[in-house]
């Protein structure tokens, strides 16, 4: 890990919760990293787990309603110019726009535990306006098993959180697996109950 990340981390962990809420809300170092790094300082007796949890999730809802607010306000050609700068390009928000438009607001949350698209939903649920209550509270609900997760493996890494994203990929395949699976059937549900209120209005038109 460089030097530089390094540096950063300490010097977010020397504000305690507080750096963990600044280290994801601007994220510029992955928070699985940033996580784990907080795991290693409850390891350690530095921080309290579950603190550190609200902390995390405080963060990462921070962080994505940063996002929401520039969909709602900058719209595409912010995205366009800007995204780059973001790691996030236009056809990672085209595809989360498209998955928002089809299956609403519950995609914010299976969408969470996606790579790249996680971060990227949150631009179009802003540019759609969506009710920013709803968009945070689907947020929060899916920041938290992600923060009590890598917090937990940081923990149990101790001296060797660094490696957390290496050693976690055997546990994040199934959970995005999962999180596919979830929003399948999320969508399903959505396509079903759209079919049957168009039919529902189908038969009404014919009856009159």
């Amino acid at each position: 890990m460089g030097h530089f990340i390094l540096q950063t981390l300490e010097w977010f962990g020397s504000f305690g919760y507080a750096g963990i809420v600044i280290g994801l809300a601007i994220e510029v170092i992955p928070s699985e990293i940033v996580l784990g790094f907080a795991g290693y300082l409850v390891q350690n007796g530095d921080l309290n787990y579950w603190l550190a949890v609200l902390a995390g999730t405080i963060g990462g809802v921070v962080a994505q309603l940063i996002l929401y607010a520039l969909g709602r306000y900058g719209g595409r050609p912010f995205v366009d110019r800007f995204g780059k700068y973001l790691l996030i390009k236009p056809k990672h928000v085209a595809l989360a726009e498209t998955w928002f438009q089809r299956y609403g607001n519950g995609v914010v949350f299976s969408a969470r535990f996606i790579p790249v698209v996680r971060h990227a939903i949150s631009i179009p649920a802003g540019m759609v306006k969506m009710n920013v209550w709803k968009f945070t509270l689907y947020t929060a609900v899916a920041a938290v098993p992600w923060s009590m997760f890598f917090i937990y493996i940081g923990m149990k890494l101790g001296q060797n959180w660094s490696t957390i994203k290496e050693q976690t990929k055997m546990y994040t395949l199934p959970i995005i697996a999962g999180a596919f699976l979830i929003g399948i059937i999320y969508m399903l549900f959505v396509s079903r109950s759209k079919k049957k209120k168009q039919t529902g209005s189908m038969n009404v038109e014919v009856a009159e």
